[in-house]
């Protein structure tokens, strides 16, 4: 990931500077700004430099198209699990809300997706007083990622790359997170730990045959695929998929895409059976 441009050190609070002290333009834009929002001074206004630094993707059309093609992968992946679909419709719901993050990150390493970003850029004073009336009749508006939270998810993907897990292993890893009987509500949460347990049972004995000499890497996988978990779901849709599905909800889309694709297996059974 490349932050070129974004020093982490702000040398000099560029907020407050002579020049701007002085411009005309700026200063009305200024007094109107202040006045509009109850006549603040800038003293007790908050130092835009001392704000968490908010980030975007460098080239959202090429990142958006890849991560949206991984989603499409990891809804394939579930909906291929007959064990998935003879689950309580709530479980599935409640499975799918709470794993598709880390399936979906998983599928960010499986393909090497890699991805840049920039800092966000800040709106003009102009555009500020112009939208400032408008953008309180308005929704409120969209939260950005920020450097640090994208930070740590490129260290969670580059963990995993050095993993070089294989297919069998990335599948058998998937269905394991896929199949997590801690989510709370779940009413077939014991059929769902045995199919937890029959999934780490395969990726452990996948593991032999391909790593004899590394007797740790089961242990490894399995804790380091924890982290994911940690990523919040905010941070991937407001990455990703913000751009592409605005204010949607996205896991409304992941649900309508699994049990429509469903459907259209199912049809054609249908009607043969008419």
């Amino acid at each position: 990931m490349t932050t070129s441009g974004m020093d982490m050190d702000c040398e000099r609070c560029q907020c407050h500077s002579e020049d701007k002290r002085t411009a005309i333009l700026y200063t009305l834009l200024s007094q109107n700004l202040n006045h509009s929002r109850g006549g603040r001074s800038p003293a007790h206004q908050r130092c835009l430099c001392h704000q968490r630094r908010t980030v975007c993707l460098r080239t959202p059309h090429v990142t958006c198209l890849a991560a949206s093609n991984v989603l499409v992968k990891t809804i394939s992946f579930v909906k291929n699990l007959p064990s998935f679909y003879m689950l309580p419709p709530e479980d599935q719901r409640l499975l799918l809300d709470s794993c598709w993050v880390p399936l979906f990150l998983l599928g960010l390493v499986q393909e090497m997706v890699t991805f840049e970003v920039m800092e966000t850029p800040a709106p003009s004073m102009l555009k500020k007083i112009l939208l400032d009336g408008q953008s309180k009749r308005q929704e409120p508006e969209r939260t950005q990622p920020t450097l640090a939270a994208v930070q740590r998810l490129q260290c969670c993907l580059n963990t995993f790359w050095k993993l070089d897990l294989s297919p069998k292993e990335y599948a058998y890893l998937k269905g394991a997170i896929l199949f997590n009987p801690d989510i709370p509500g779940l009413r077939a949460s014991l059929y769902i730990e045995s199919l937890q347990q029959e999934a780490q049972r395969a990726l452990h004995e996948v593991l032999q045959p391909l790593h004899p000499e590394d007797q740790g890497r089961f242990a490894r996988i399995l804790l380091i695929s924890s982290t994911l978990k940690s990523i919040p779901p905010t941070l991937i849709t407001d990455l990703f998929f913000r751009p592409v599905i605005g204010n949607a909800d996205i896991i409304d889309f992941i649900v309508e895409m699994v049990y429509e694709i469903t459907d259209r297996q199912l049809a054609p059974a249908a009607r043969m059976a008419c």
